[in-house]
């Protein structure tokens, strides 16, 4: 019986992949729990807003969920898409405004907002590296060589 580990490179592969995905999900999950923390205000400033913290811990937490179970290009793609809609909302937050939502323009230095963009940005340098990681033109290439092989 042959293992899926059959070379140092694999094992380095393996280890890597492993690696990459448990540390974006705890990332995704610390983004979670710091948008949690800030939400305890955001129904009763701006309820839309606080619905808005719902939708993206609800995700975070089930994107992180999919990455401990696949190492797929789409769940990389939504690791790096979440975290870049919040960051997208903190800088509209803090230049423009939000509707109903203009109290923290300017405010650049709060203490949660710069630990979540913190988190956020290392989530999607790790996303990224595991993107670059896979390799798909290499994946096709050696389906075509199946193909190929196959027809002869």
């Amino acid at each position: 019986m042959k293992s899926s580990i059959d070379s140092p490179a694999d094992l380095g592969r393996t280890a890597r992949e492993i690696v990459t995905r448990s540390v974006a999900a705890v990332g995704l999950a610390g983004i979670a729990l710091i948008h949690l923390l800030d939400s305890l205000g955001k129904f009763q400033e701006t309820p839309y807003m606080g619905w808005m913290y719902v939708g993206l811990m609800v995700s975070s937490l089930a994107v992180a969920a999919t990455l401990v179970h696949t190492h797929s290009r789409e769940a990389w793609l939504a690791t790096i898409a979440l975290p870049a809609s919040a960051i997208v909302g903190f800088v509209l937050t803090r230049t423009t405004g939000l509707p109903q939502a203009k109290g923290d323009v300017g405010n650049w230095s709060e203490p949660l907002g710069l630990a979540a963009l913190f988190v956020e940005g290392a989530v999607i340098a790790v996303a990224g590296y595991a993107l670059a990681a896979l390799h798909p033109v290499g994946m096709f290439a050696r389906q075509a060589r199946v193909s190929f092989a196959g027809a002869r």
